[in-house]
C-alpha cells in the first residue's frame, strides 16, 4: 500500500511540474498575443503591426503607414477556394502592385510548408508571401474558415473583413471604393 501511495504522489508532482512547463511555453510562445490582447479584427478597428518570415526567410513587418492599401489573404494549400482565388490575387497585384500591397500568409501551423511553397510556385506569385509557423497570427485576427481577406487603410484601418471567396470584379469595386478616400 505505502508502495503504491508512493507512486500517486510522484505521478502528481511530475503532473504539477508539466502543467508549470506547459504553462511557461504558452507565454513564451504566445506573447505576440498578449501584447495585443486588446486588437479586434474587426471593421473600423487598426491594424496591429507584425512580423513573420518570407519564402527566404528574411523577416517582414506588415504595418500601416506605406500610403497604401494593405490586403491579407490568410490561406492554405489543401484550401479548395483558395486554389479558385490565387489567380485573382495575382491579377490584383498586377493591376495595383503600386497603391496596394497584397500579402499572402499562408497559415502554416495548420498546412504543410513544402505544399504552401509548391502551392506559391504553381500559381506563380509575385507577392510577398509570408509564413505563420506558430499560429499566432492566424489566432490573432481569428481566422476560422479560408481563405479571409482583409483591406486595410492607408491609416492602419481595417475596412473590409472577407470570408471566402469574391469575384474579381467585386475585388477590383472594393478596392477602388477605398482607394478614393
Amino acid at each position: 500500500m505505502r508502495k503504491v501511495m508512493m507512486l500517486f504522489i510522484a505521478a502528481f508532482v511530475l503532473a504539477g511540474f508539466s502543467v508549470v512547463e506547459y504553462n511557461r511555453a504558452a507565454d513564451e510562445n504566445g506573447s505576440i498575443l498578449k501584447v495585443n490582447a486588446g486588437f479586434s479584427p474587426t471593421v473600423g478597428h487598426e491594424m496591429v503591426p507584425f512580423q513573420l518570415p518570407d519564402m527566404e526567410e528574411e523577416s517582414v513587418w506588415i504595418k500601416s503607414g506605406e500610403k497604401k492599401l494593405i490586403f491579407l489573404n490568410f490561406w492554405a494549400s489543401w484550401c479548395g477556394p483558395c486554389e479558385l482565388e490565387a489567380p485573382d490575387l495575382q491579377k490584383l497585384h498586377e493591376k495595383y502592385g503600386d497603391v496596394m500591397t497584397i500579402y499572402g500568409i499562408n497559415s502554416t501551423k495548420n498546412d504543410k510548408e513544402r505544399a504552401a511553397r509548391q502551392f506559391v510556385e504553381d500559381y506563380k506569385f509575385t507577392f510577398p508571401v509570408v509564413f505563420d509557423r506558430e499560429g499566432d497570427i492566424t489566432k490573432l485576427f481569428k481566422i476560422q474558415s479560408y481563405p479571409t481577406n482583409f483591406l486595410v487603410d492607408s491609416n492602419g484601418v481595417i475596412r473590409e473583413r472577407i470570408p471566402g471567396v469574391i469575384t474579381y470584379e467585386d475585388w477590383e469595386r472594393r478596392i477602388e471604393k477605398w482607394l478614393e478616400k
